[in-house]
């Protein structure tokens, strides 16, 4: 194996690992109460929402096409409401419906999305934006102001979660990524790796690529309908707003976890380290004062953060290494 095939095979993830490396060295500096019981379980329970978003942009990234989903933050809020006003506040505040309810939503709404890009065959770009303005829009037309309260299980999940590392919310993660492992052991995984590297190349091998799209996309659904219960767990209430943060977020995670935005390469691993290290640059920020500007302080951050992360992506690349 030459060096530069080594290093495409490990440079998606050396990246971003050693980044979280020294990320937690700084923060074992600046505030070493993070590494507490309590500090941790509090950590696990901020990053889980983006970390459930980043994986819910990873197979329908993987499809190619371009197809990031910019809605994913507005779809977030878009069920956290739904569960808060149409489930909650009409006392259906059953786990099985109440999650149910997530995933079969998420669901729907990606599959709605993958139906317009494949059949109407618009630029999945310009469908997901579409997306993101529609649901926030439908969200402050739901509820117009956060409030309402999440059921009292839910609630127990957020405040066990803050004060102990092995939790319902640490439990929820580590159930998503061991189905994803159980994905990447299919069949479909493998077609959706060549429908993203090579989309003529997989329908010239009989690969339904219609189909690996429409189930790449419905995956993603479930795993922002995950995003959302984590998300609602956090805040312990509706918020038609603060959803749409993710969008960003997730997407810079995506990248910085080594996933190709071409398609074809991407994974919980890299999903994971993204998530975290999102979270340590966020939590570092908020450890300096800054004062009024410390909210643009952290976007220019994470901008700054994606294009390096493009970068990085684009030499570990395989294209990259075959120039």
């Amino acid at each position: 194996m030459t060096a530069a095939k080594a290093f495409q095979k490990l440079g998606s993830l050396a990246v971003p690992l050693t980044l979280v490396v020294v990320l937690l060295a700084i923060a074992a500096i600046r505030s070493p109460n993070l590494f507490t019981p309590s500090g941790i379980g509090n950590g696990i329970l901020v990053a889980a929402p983006l970390f459930f978003a980043t994986m819910a942009l990873t197979p329908i990234v993987m499809s190619g096409r371009g197809a990031v989903d910019l809605s994913i933050g507005p779809l977030i809020g878009f069920l956290n409401v739904t569960l808060i006003t149409w489930l909650s506040a009409r006392g259906i505040t059953h786990p099985v419906l109440f999650i149910g309810w997530a995933l079969f939503a998420g669901a729907l709404w990606q599959v709605l999305l993958a139906l317009i890009v494949i059949y109407v065959r618009i630029a999945p770009i310009i469908v997901s934006l579409s997306g993101y303005l529609v649901l926030s829009g439908v969200n402050l037309m739901i509820m117009s102001r956060p409030g309402g309260v999440a059921p009292d299980w839910i609630m127990n999940w957020g405040a066990a979660s803050a004060a102990q590392v092995i939790s319902p919310i640490f439990l929820l993660a580590l159930v998503a990524f061991v189905a994803w492992v159980a994905i990447t052991r299919t069949g479909f995984h493998r077609q959706l790796r060549m429908v993203g590297s090579d989309e003529r190349m997989a329908y010239t091998a009989g690969i339904n690529v219609d189909l690996v799209r429409l189930i790449a996309f419905a995956i993603g659904g479930m795993f922002a309908g995950l995003a959302a219960l984590s998300y609602t767990a956090l805040i312990a209430s509706g918020d038609p707003t603060q959803g749409s943060t993710y969008t960003l977020q997730a997407v810079t995670a995506l990248v910085l976890g080594g996933a190709s935005l071409s398609g074809g390469r991407g994974g919980a691993i890299g999903a994971a380290l993204g998530a975290v290290n999102m979270f340590l640059i966020n939590y570092l920020l908020g450890t300096f004062n800054f004062g009024s500007l410390s909210g643009y302080v952290t976007q220019m951050a994470f901008g700054a953060i994606l294009a390096c992360s493009l970068l990085v992506n684009l030499f570990t690349s395989p294209s990259a290494s075959k120039a």
